[in-house]
């Protein structure tokens, strides 16, 4: 990824230092007196108990700011179909910053219509925040309430969505599936924190859990509903960047897990670290693709699981053991796309490398879609169309693309007006 010119030249010093006082002090180490150990050693507890509290009040601080509703978007909605209505069960002033967003984005019958799809209905989105009820299983009662009260098992698709770490839950692939659906569709998420991704990394397996329970309780309304003789609708998988991991975690059994609780598609995107397992991918093998664009998704394509992952996503890439193993990645030329066909292994400086990358591995600007990096806005339309299982005509495809980042650019200056 492009570093800022700071950085880049800050680099090389940084990591040389680290690397010469780390040899000083390996070295050094056999001549130190015990006093000087001491004094070291109380030292760093001094610095790491300071560092502790700080941190603390930091992750308080932001936390704090994702559980705050933007100024723009303190009124809940009057869409009777998402939840913070005046209709619904869920508590709209505790829904959250991302949570407010997202259920703010639901498309329109004018949407549908630049793209040239009649609505029949209008879409439904369900969303918990994690300050909407105290416990897992109080989260997803909660949710299924919505679902059942919104009548969402009557629609033709319902998508379940793992948001990533803030409990932002991307509208695009949402977006996506209400228009080609003519908004025959509703769509749940829950979120488990209202901190970053990479600051929420310990909570894949809280999330994960819930993404589990919500599975379980999404199939028990399955079962009550056939034995009512009662159709129920098409089950979508979808996950973003953590997301993506805590889903997976959730179905580790891969079509197993899929098989079991009925999922008919699944699209996860920029998983952390790749996917989960190798395993996984190998339980899926014979019906999974994963693709760094959607240029190369085979012609007639039909799979159940969807990997979308660049090959130059540094999010992706980062794993602890490019530190002292050469990843597959950096093989020889030619690589995949974005990877420098310059770049060299080196133990420790490539790990440094990769970590300094994700930090810019983002780089949003409304509308302007990329596929660079960490940023899938690009690829979405398509894939997300392919992997939800719609056949647009090619101009239904084009006025589709068109439409997605027109909607970003609407809900962006909604959020925070251009002067």
């Amino acid at each position: 990824m492009p570093w800022p010119d700071s950085v880049r030249r800050a680099f090389p010093i940084v990591i040389g230092s680290i690397s010469g006082a780390t040899t000083a002090a390996v070295s050094g180490a056999p001549r130190m007196r015990a006093r000087h150990v001491t004094y070291a050693t109380a030292g760093l507890l001094v610095a790491g108990t300071a560092g502790y509290f700080f941190a603390r009040k930091q992750l308080a601080s932001i936390a704090s700011e994702g559980a705050q509703l933007d100024s723009a978007l303190v009124e809940a909605p009057v869409h009777p179909h998402v939840s913070g209505s005046a209709d619904s069960l869920v508590d709209y002033p505790e829904i959250g910053r991302e949570g407010a967003r997202f259920v703010h984005s639901v498309t329109t019958a004018g949407d549908s219509l630049a793209v040239g799809i009649d609505r029949t209905m209008d879409p439904i989105r369900a969303y918990v925040s994690v300050a909407n009820a105290q416990s897992i299983a109080a989260r997803v009662d909660l949710a299924l309430r919505e679902l059942v009260r919104t009548e969402a098992f009557d629609r033709e698709y319902l998508l379940i969505q793992a948001p990533a770490g803030s409990g932002y839950a991307n509208s695009t692939p949402i977006d996506v599936l209400e228009i080609l659906s003519g908004g025959n569709c509703a769509s749940v998420a829950i979120s488990y924190g209202f901190l970053p991704s990479f600051l929420s990394l310990t909570k894949v397996e809280l999330a994960g859990q819930t993404q589990r329970a919500l599975l379980d309780g999404i199939a028990e309304q399955r079962l009550a509903r056939e034995r009512a003789g009662k159709s129920f609708p098409r089950l979508l998988l979808y996950g973003e960047s953590l997301g993506a991991k805590v889903q997976q975690y959730a179905v580790p059994l891969g079509s197993v897990d899929l098989d079991r609780f009925g999922i008919d598609r699944a699209l996860w995107v920029g998983t952390p670290g790749g996917k989960v397992s190798d395993a996984f991918h190998l339980l899926c093998s014979n019906d999974s693709i994963t693709i760094d664009r959607p240029e190369l998704i085979p012609e007639g394509a039909d799979f159940r699981v969807w990997f979308l992952e660049h090959d130059g996503d540094p999010v992706v890439r980062f794993r602890p053991e490019i530190a002292w193993s050469k990843p597959y990645w950096l093989a020889a030329p030619p690589r995949g796309r974005n990877i420098p066909e310059a770049m060299a292994w080196l133990p420790w400086v490539t790990w440094a490398t990769v970590l300094v990358d994700t930090i810019f591995a983002t780089d949003v600007k409304p509308g302007d879609f990329q596929s660079l990096g960490h940023d899938y806005r690009a690829d979405l339309g398509v894939v997300a169309t392919r992997a939800f299982g719609f056949d647009p005509t090619p101009d239904q495809s084009h006025l589709l693309e068109v439409q997605l980042r027109r909607a970003e650019v609407a809900r962006a200056q909604r959020i925070e007006p251009l002067a």
